[in-house]
Parts: structure tokens; C-alpha cells; sequence
């Protein structure tokens, strides 16, 4: 989906200084947010991590170095957090980004990302969401792991100046290649 979307290319470690590992130790689905310099793991515990596409490609999203969309800056004007029904240890995850830290390239808030979280996550009672949206979401499916949405391949465009053309994806930049074994 990168290769074929973006300007992202991942391709097999050789001897780069900064490179990603996958690992699937079985500590859950995690990775550090952008290039971190050095050996960079990110953790895909079997099978649960592997049981759906888009929980992958959330996890290298936060390796290009993008946050969850329910953290953003202006995410009060979009879904509402049932602190209620969230356990105090999983509060981190819900966390809402300061002011600047962040760049959403203007790009409108996406319930759709693969980078948000379900209505549901971390919820000690299943039948009480944890994220409510605040706007019609229509037919979108929050916290889907199907794949990137249509905004967050347009993020992906913006952070890492992808050029427009198919035979500019396909071109070897050194800014967009990422390395990995695993």
C-alpha cells in the first residue's frame, strides 16, 4: 500500500546507520513515533498484531512519524473521550496533543485514518464507547484497520513531498527510502 500510494518505499536493511526491525515479541502492537535514529523496532506481536493489514500499517504510520488522529490539537471539536470508561494506565493513549506540537498539514480531522483509535478502545465496558464523534461520520468506519485513507495518504504526500507522477513514486528517493529486517 505504501509502495503503491506515497513516495514511501521500504526495502531490506543492509548496512544504513538508521534502520526499522520488526519484531513480534509478545509485549502488543507498538512502535517509537518518527526516526529515532539507530536500530528503530517496531513490534507486531503474532497473531494478534497480524490479524488485520491496517494494524501494520498504523504502526509504521507512527514510524514515519505521524500520531493517532484522536490526539490531535483540535480533536475536542470531533469526538468526545469517556475518561469514565477508560482504565488510568490506558489515559496516555488519549492524550491530546499541545499546542504546535504537531502538523496536520491542513488537512481536515479524518475519522477514517488508520491512525484512529475505535469507538470502543481500551473500554472496561464494552457496550460504552470511549470516543464518541461529535460530527455525522455517515457511513465512515472510525478506527478501521482495512488500510490508509484517502487524508492520510494525503499527509503522507505533504510530510514527505511526494512528487504527483506514478514514475516519480517509483523513483529511488533517498529521502523517503526506509530500511528493515526482521
Amino acid at each position: 500500500m505504501y509502495h503503491n500510494l506515497t513516495c514511501i518505499q521500504f526495502i531490506q536493511h543492509s548496512t544504513e546507520k538508521d534502520f526499522v526491525t520488526i519484531l513480534k515479541n509478545p509485549t502488543g502492537c507498538w512502535s517509537s513515533l518518527g526516526r529515532i535514529g539507530g536500530k528503530q523496532i517496531l513490534n507486531l506481536q503474532s497473531p494478534m498484531c497480524l490479524l488485520k493489514v491496517g494494524t501494520t500499517i498504523h504502526e509504521l504510520m507512527h514510524v514515519l512519524g505521524f500520531n493517532h488522529e484522536h490526539t490531535r490539537e483540535d480533536r475536542d471539536e470531533y469526538v468526545e473521550i469517556n475518561w469514565k470508561n477508560i482504565p488510568t494506565d490506558s489515559y496516555r493513549n488519549f492524550g491530546k496533543s499541545t499546542p504546535n506540537s504537531t502538523d496536520t498539514f491542513n488537512i481536515k480531522y479524518d475519522y477514517e485514518s488508520v491512525l484512529h483509535y475505535s469507538p470502543f478502545a481500551f473500554a472496561m465496558d464494552l457496550f460504552k464507547p470511549t470516543l464518541v464523534p461529535l460530527k455525522k461520520i455517515g457511513l465512515s468506519k472510525m478506527g478501521q484497520r482495512d488500510g490508509l485513507s484517502k487524508l492520510d495518504i494525503s499527509k503522507i504526500w505533504k510530510m514527505y513531498k511526494c512528487k504527483t507522477t506514478t514514475e516519480n513514486l517509483r523513483k529511488n528517493n533517498k529521502n523517503t527510502r526506509f530500511r528493515y529486517y526482521t
